[in-house]
C-alpha cells in the first residue's frame, strides 16, 4: 500500500519523476485561487448579497477572531498568512473524500515546507513589529547562556509541527485502509466522516500553533507596549 503520495509517481521522463504530491498540491492550490476568483468577483456592499459572500465573510472573521484570541494585538496583519495555511491544509485532507484524491499533507516534504514557512515568519513578523535588536535580543534572556536552548527550541517546534501534521495524515490513510480491506462496505463511510472531522481539526491546530509561535515571537515586553511607569503615571 501506497502510505504516501510522494510514492505514487505520475509521469516520469529522463529521470524526472512527477509525483502525486506535486500534482495534488497545484490542484489544491488552483481550486482555492479559483474560487476566491468566483467569490470575490461579485463582492456587493449592498443590502442583498449572496451566499456565497456570507460564507466567506462568516470564515474571514472566524479566522480574524481566532487570530485575536491567541493574543495578536493587530489580527489583520497575520490574517493572509494564517488564513492561508488553514485553508491550504482543511482544502487538502477535506479532498481526501474524493476518489482516487491523495492529501498532500500526507507527505512528509509538504508538512515540512509548511513549517518551514512558519519558521520564517515567525522572525520577519517578529522583527516587522519589535525590530531586528529587540527579536535577536529575546534569544539571550534573561541570561545570555540560554542562546543555544532557545535557537534549539526554535529549530525543533518547527520539526515538531511538520512532524504533527504528517504523522496525523499518514496514519488516518493507514487506518482507513485497514479497516476497508477487513470491512469494504460499512467502515469506508464511517472513515470519511471521521476524516472530515479530523482534517479541520488538523488544520485548525497547526494554524494556531503557527500563530501562537508568531504572537510570543511578537510582543512586545509590557514596558515597552505601555509605556514606562513615570510616563504613564506623571504624564510627562
Amino acid at each position: 500500500m501506497q502510505i504516501s503520495p510522494d510514492q505514487w509517481i505520475l509521469y516520469e521522463w529522463r529521470g524526472l519523476a512527477l509525483n502525486a504530491t506535486v500534482v495534488f498540491t497545484w490542484g489544491v492550490m488552483a481550486l482555492l485561487v479559483l474560487i476566491s476568483w468566483a467569490i470575490t468577483a461579485r463582492l456587493s456592499e449592498g443590502t442583498r448579497i449572496s451566499r456565497w459572500q456570507v460564507m466567506l465573510e462568516v470564515v474571514v472573521e472566524t479566522i480574524r477572531d481566532q487570530i485575536a484570541d491567541v493574543g495578536a494585538d493587530r489580527p489583520a496583519r497575520y490574517l493572509p498568512f494564517i488564513g492561508t495555511l488553514f485553508l491550504f491544509i482543511a482544502a487538502s485532507n477535506l479532498l481526501a473524500v474524493v476518489p482516487g484524491f491523495r492529501p498532500p499533507t500526507g507527505s512528509l516534504s509538504t508538512t515540512v515546507a509548511l513549517a518551514a514557512c512558519v519558521l520564517v515568519a515567525v522572525p520577519l513578523f517578529a522583527i516587522t513589529e519589535r525590530g531586528l535588536r529587540g527579536y535577536l535580543g529575546s534569544y539571550v534572556r534573561p541570561t545570555v547562556l540560554m542562546l543555544p536552548f532557545n535557537v534549539i527550541g526554535e529549530v525543533s517546534r518547527t520539526i515538531a509541527l511538520a512532524i504533527r501534521l504528517y504523522g496525523n495524515v499518514m496514519s488516518g490513510t493507514v487506518i482507513a485502509g485497514i479497516l476497508i480491506s477487513v470491512a469494504p462496505f460499512f467502515f469506508p463511510v464511517l472513515m470519511q466522516l471521521l476524516g472530515l472531522l479530523t482534517g479541520l481539526i488538523q488544520a485548525y491546530i497547526f494554524a494556531v500553533l503557527a500563530m501562537v509561535y508568531i504572537a510570543s515571537a511578537a510582543r512586545t515586553r509590557p514596558a515597552e507596549a505601555a509605556g514606562t511607569p513615570d510616563d504613564t503615571e506623571t504624564g510627562d
